[in-house]
């Protein structure tokens, strides 16, 4: 047996192992606490200081005294929860009918469009309310609807929201475990983290916030899609859709727009 010692730097693997160990470490810090960080241009990453204090995870307010970034989109500030608006009472259903009858031209004498608008019947009205102040405060803008929903009041649009939610909703799409669905509404795709339709937008589950799909106009739905995969659409909370719809392919985009309006081959 030889008596050469191992762990000593006169042994040339155990001085190159050491070395090798080194250099990979430094060069990995050097591109995940200062490179990386540094290629954003969002002003927490000015200055290498600052790259390597945000990928380590310190507060801003640690290296930025009491700055705040802006951010550049309006985002939603809509808190919703499942008990929002679920007790609507016979007053608020009856005034949300009155001035429901300016929206007719768009969402149909009885929430059902005959157009590219979205149908509004049954609709959550957690969802309808969340909505019409993110096209209120413009965190949503539409040319239609954001003009349309400037003079709401509060109360308005908890009176519409109840109004839309009280009518008979359309009939519900297959269910999602029969064969017709696609895969991205039944199953998603996990591999690119992409949830389920249907655990959030009924079928399987519904998730707060999130309206109910079935019925909608496939051309409406595609350019919601599309709108948040580019992002010219933020209003989602916690940028849920806009990290599902950007992982979308445009395949993928048609089937759930198609199945949701009930555009299939067979049993249209």
């Amino acid at each position: 047996m030889s008596d050469e010692r191992l762990f000593t730097f006169r042994n040339r693997w155990f001085t190159a192992s050491v070395l090798g160990t080194i250099a990979i470490a430094v060069v990995s810090a050097l591109i995940g606490f200062v490179w990386l960080p540094s290629v954003h241009r969002d002003a927490q990453f000015t200055g290498i200081w600052n790259a390597i204090c945000s990928a380590a995870g310190v507060p801003r307010s640690w290296y930025a005294g009491e700055a705040t970034v802006e951010p550049k989109v309006k985002l939603t500030s809509v808190e919703v929860t499942p008990q929002l608006l679920v007790n609507a009472s016979a007053n608020s259903i009856g005034r949300g009918a009155t001035l429901a009858l300016r929206c007719t031209m768009c969402h149909g004498e009885r929430g059902m469009s005959e157009a590219n608008s979205p149908n509004l019947a049954g609709q959550y009205a957690s969802v309808i309310y969340k909505q019409l102040i993110d096209f209120q405060k413009g965190a949503r803008t539409n040319a239609v609807m954001s003009p349309m929903a400037v003079n709401l009041s509060d109360q308005d649009m908890r009176d519409l929201a109840a109004y839309y939610a009280s009518l008979p909703r359309p009939p519900a799409q297959r269910k999602v475990s029969e064969s017709l669905a696609p895969g991205i509404v039944a199953h998603g795709a996990p591999m690119r983290n992409i949830a389920p339709c249907a655990v959030c937008h009924g079928g399987i589950d519904s998730k707060a916030g999130s309206p109910w799909l079935d019925g909608l106009p496939a051309a409406y739905t595609k350019a919601q899609l599309v709108a948040f995969a580019n992002g010219a659409r933020t209003n989602d909370i916690n940028e849920v859709m806009r990290n599902v719809a950007r992982n979308m392919t445009p395949e993928e985009i048609d089937a759930a727009a198609a199945y949701y309006a009930r555009e299939l081959d067979s049993g249209r």
